[in-house]
């Protein structure tokens, strides 16, 4: 009894002690500012065993500050059929690291993986965030996974995002020593230190020490350059039993193609011949990929699947041909033996996707980076584009989801790095005319006629499947006019090879001018006034980065009451600099007040010191879009 009364103290004391670690009170005051939450101590061990044997240790102890660090120990991990869950236990501790709480596998909720709207997935996901809303708490835990691949292994972040800061961190990587790899590290503090274990395994270890969190900016360059990362591929691989290499882009991209696509794309005899009659009358081989693009939006829609070997591998093409639907990765794939029926050649690719971010394919450091499938038809000096996904957008038509970055063609002869097309500031316009009357009541009235191209031809998507009547709530709250009634609306899409969203409203607003003591007032901007103005930053620390380049024109004509003139200086803005230009101008001829106006953003990046510039370039344009005109009677 008196043993056990020892032990059960002894026990207490080195929880207690196990605790005190803990105390927010120990955290090095640099750590705490910008922080919503302090990673206390962080380990990641990684040991490939065997090419699908890979066991992941991750262990951690996060403080979190404030309610704004919660997000940071909301665990989530991943599992399928690859990836095997072994144990998760974790403690939770107060301020003073005294413990209030315990967990384990059991207090995890096990859901699917659904995003919205895959229609298959066998990836689920466990997840729990602690009950706590005493702070600051501390939350430790740690878990083993083990994943029967190694095309993916694990990626090293000691600093995972905006707004958290790092005691102590460490990533160590075990491998036999005939596993070769390839690691590439970006923006660490400490190199990597390459040794051997007692067993004669090859070893790389990383670490990192009191790293400060970042304040989030705007107008930030990706995440990925202003953290450390180290991403790790092996030379060779296994993934879902079928192995191959990284050795290259040609060699990873023809394993892609071989193992994932090739006898995929068989269609019946029917169907090929179906293909043949449509296109037989089209001598212009881009004419006919066209009209087989067509053919696929019009009889398929997309539904994600995220099945069979990890979710790369498409259905079979005879398998969407009869029931009309597919994921990215099928919907390519069909279309692609659609083409093949009359000979055209097409390259199945890989590509990251996103629309605030262009990230391609790294440069001579193949793996498993793509998100997302896209076609190519590589026609003699012009090579063609298209997303197979969407049952709207015009054939060689990509957007701002796809465009600007290095891609992954996986084809017979093996992978090949190719580059998207770009939208330039010159060809993402939104251009604007029109012609407005403004009767003695204060009466507005006329016609607005607007084109978007580039990247901005999809702005009126959301628009073409509504009803009219809804059409017209939604128009009202895009335009900053009050009492705006629409008379008539008309949306029109020109899907050439250069396509054009035309945008026709007829309307009419009362109260849109004021008349007193002689005088008129109204606005000089009706349409598209800037109200984004970007938060003065002291001590900025990033670079300024401006993803997507556009082009905005306006062209507004006003008919005014006969006999009016300025009575102040009339409105003359223009500013350059280096990320973009603004111009906008008024004059009255006559009984007729012309509103020209003008913004171009370049993208690029640029030194953090033009951030106050760009803030006052915003606010100048802010303050010119909200300009009331002010004229006198003759």
């Amino acid at each position: 009894m008196r043993i056990t009364n020892i032990l059960i103290t002894l026990l207490l004391f080195y929880s207690a002690t196990m605790g005190q670690q803990y105390n927010t009170n120990l955290i090095p005051r640099d750590l705490l500012a910008h922080a919503s939450a302090v990673v206390r101590n962080e380990e990641t061990e990684v040991i490939v065993e065997d090419l699908d044997n890979t066991q992941v240790h991750f262990k951690t102890a996060i403080t979190v500050l404030n309610k704004n660090g919660d997000d940071f120990v909301h665990i989530k991990l991943e599992h399928d059929k690859s990836t095997i869950i072994k144990y998760i236990k974790g403690v939770i501790y107060n301020e003073y690291g005294m413990q209030t709480g315990k967990f384990s596998e059991g207090d995890f909720e096990d859901a699917s993986a659904w995003d919205g709207f895959s229609l298959f997935t066998d990836a689920r996901i466990k997840h729990y965030l602690p009950a706590v809303t005493a702070y600051p708490y501390t939350i430790a835990y740690d878990y083993v996974l083990k994943l029967k691949q190694t095309l993916d292994l694990p990626t090293w972040k000691p600093v995972a995002d905006f707004g958290i800061s790092v005691e102590k961190s460490s990533y160590l990587f075990t491998c036999k020593p005939d596993f070769i790899i390839k690691y590439r590290e970006t923006k660490l503090p400490n190199k990597v230190i390459i040794g051997k274990d007692k067993n004669g395994n090859s070893t790389y270890f990383w670490s990192a020490l009191n790293l400060k969190a970042v304040k989030e900016e705007a107008y930030s360059p990706y995440i990925t350059s202003i953290f450390g990362t180290v991403s790790i591929v092996p030379e060779r691989f296994s993934y879902y039993g079928i192995e191959g290499t990284t050795k290259n882009w040609e060699q990873f991209g023809k394993w892609q193609f071989d193992k994932l696509v090739s006898d995929r794309q068989q269609l019946s005899a029917e169907t090929i011949q179906k293909i043949k009659d449509l296109t037989k009358n089209i001598p212009d081989s881009k004419l006919k990929a066209k009209k087989i693009y067509e053919y696929m939006q019009s009889k398929t829609h997309y539904i994600s699947v995220q099945v069979g070997i990890g979710g790369l591998q498409p259905f079979l093409a005879s398998d969407v041909d009869r029931q009309n639907y597919g994921d990215c990765k099928a919907l390519v794939n069909y279309t692609q033996a659609l083409l093949k029926a009359v000979d055209i050649d097409s390259y199945y690719c890989v590509v990251k996707s996103g629309s605030d971010y262009k990230i391609g394919m790294p440069e001579n450091f193949p793996r498993a980076f793509g998100d997302h499938i896209i076609l190519c038809i590589p026609f003699k000096n012009d090579t063609t584009w298209a997303d197979c996904t969407s049952q709207t957008i015009p054939f060689g038509y990509l957007g701002d989801f796809t465009d600007d970055r290095n891609v992954l063609a996986c084809t017979p002869e093996g992978g090949k790095i190719l580059h998207t097309p770009k939208y330039k500031t010159e060809d993402n316009i939104e251009d604007r005319k029109a012609a407005f009357e403004i009767n003695s009541a204060g009466v507005i009235s006329g016609t607005m006629i607007t084109n978007f191209k580039g990247a901005d031809y999809t702005d009126r998507e959301y628009l073409f499947n509504e009803p009219q009547k809804e059409q017209y709530k939604m128009v009202q709250k895009t335009y900053p006019i009050n009492n705006m009634e629409i008379d008539k609306l008309d949306l029109k899409q020109d899907k050439g090879f250069d396509p054009i969203t035309t945008e026709t409203i007829k309307l009419h607003a009362a109260d849109y001018a004021s008349f007193e003591d002689g005088k008129i007032y109204f606005m000089l901007n009706p349409a598209n006034r800037n109200k984004h103005v970007p938060k003065n930053e002291i001590n900025r620390v990033n670079d300024v980065y401006i993803n997507r380049g556009y082009t905005e024109q306006d062209e507004v004509v006003f008919t005014l009451p006969p006999n009016y003139r300025y009575e102040k200086k009339p409105l003359e803005i223009i500013i350059e600099k280096p990320f973009g230009k603004f111009s906008a101008t008024m004059e009255l001829i006559g009984n007729d007040l012309k509103y020209t106006r003008r913004l171009q953003l370049f993208d690029g990046t640029y030194s953090k010191d033009t951030y106050s510039d760009l803030v006052d370039f915003f606010s100048t344009i802010t303050d010119a879009d909200d300009y009331t005109v002010s004229l006198v009677k003759k």
